[in-house]
């Protein structure tokens, strides 16, 4: 009975949060990035990323505040990376071909593979210092300042795509009673942006309170849960909440693919997971060092096999992406589905073992 009312709980907050970030949060960083004049490329690996990895983000942040959770934080953002690049870039490719542009493809997965060559090298002796939190943000800075001038140093051409009329889902017109409540209980702590716009401050402050709020009440929840199954606090985090907290990309991934936009769906996933090691991972740990002058330690005991696995599945992305000339095809997203499919089983056997 507990099980089932703690899951429950996460699955509220898992929807709650993805409305939030999704119809409000996402929305109030779009006119902010509007007003400050920031380009595409900027903008979607900043603001646009925070609004897409604010779950994460604030999992990471709240767990370095409850003592004995910190690994939750990490196994959240570990997990969601893997989820991200197996499950969101395979279901892409199975509903659409995605047809890529090989130098910005190059760009996003080298950034990416640097990425995860700090997270390796960082978590190899499970403390995390001050000075080791700066190559995360070092690295991520100089991924802005690429993006930025990358059109005027690497000009190329986008590749052409066909443009379907955008539909809404299903699921958004018929919503179940519990869920369309739920939706009018959020609006009520908002503003309206269509009437009001320039309430798109007040909008930004509530989406980042609530979210901020929800999380610490999901990592309530993990570690509960991983007291109640008497399992390791980081497999929680690296099923249950990073696939949570991840479903709402996907959906929203999958509803691009359908338009005919694949390679946008692709190229936001990669891009993602880079914001989510660098700064999801890298800005709080960098905080709470300087803050408490000491060390970040983090159990890497059930981490390191799924942060080894998560390196193999980029560099399996980006050879299916050469074998395919630089297209995903749908057999290349069922490869990338099933080896999900084999994580989860491995993660399973690993818990019951």
């Amino acid at each position: 009975m507990m099980t089932l009312l703690i899951l429950f709980g996460l699955l509220i907050i898992f929807y709650a949060l993805a409305e939030i970030c999704d119809k409000y949060f996402v929305e109030s960083l779009e006119m902010i990035t509007e007003r400050l004049k920031i380009s595409p490329d900027v903008a979607g690996a900043t603001f646009m990323a925070v609004g897409s990895s604010a779950p994460e983000f604030f999992t990471a942040v709240i767990a370095l505040s409850k003592v004995g959770a910190e690994s939750i934080g990490a196994g959240t953002i570990v997990g969601s990376a893997i989820f991200n690049i197996l499950v969101i870039v395979g279901a892409s490719a199975v509903v659409s071909t995605a047809f890529l542009s090989w130098k910005p493809v190059v760009r996003d997965i080298g950034f990416y593979i640097l990425s995860l060559l700090v997270l390796l090298f960082t978590f190899s002796d499970g403390v995390i210092t001050l000075s080791e939190t700066f190559w995360y943000i070092g690295l991520y800075l100089i991924y802005l300042i690429v993006l930025k001038y990358w059109n005027r140093w690497v000009p190329h051409q986008a590749v052409e795509k066909k443009t379907l009329p955008q539909k809404k889902s299903s699921f958004t017109l018929n919503k179940p009673r519990l869920l369309r409540v739920l939706d009018q209980f959020i609006s009520f702590f908002f503003p309206n942006l269509k009437k009001n716009p320039q309430r798109f401050g007040i909008t930004f402050v509530v989406s980042v309170l609530l979210i901020a709020v929800l999380s610490w009440f999901m990592v309530e929840l993990a570690v509960h849960l991983a007291q109640v199954w008497n399992i390791s606090q980081a497999i929680i985090a690296l099923t249950v909440l990073a696939a949570g907290t991840s479903v709402p990309d996907l959906l929203s991934s999958i509803f691009a693919s359908k338009r005919g936009s694949g390679d946008m769906a692709i190229s936001n996933a990669v891009g993602s997971n880079t914001f989510d090691i660098l700064i999801g991972l890298g800005l709080p740990w960098c905080v709470y060092t300087w803050w408490k002058g000491s060390p970040v330690t983090v159990g890497t005991e059930s981490l390191m096999s799924s942060m080894i696995l998560l390196f193999a599945t980029v560099i399996v992305l980006f050879f299916l992406i050469i074998a395919q000339q630089y297209q995903l095809r749908k057999s290349a997203g069922w490869t990338l589905i099933l080896l999900y499919v084999a994580y989860l089983i491995f993660t399973v056997f690993q818990v019951l073992s």
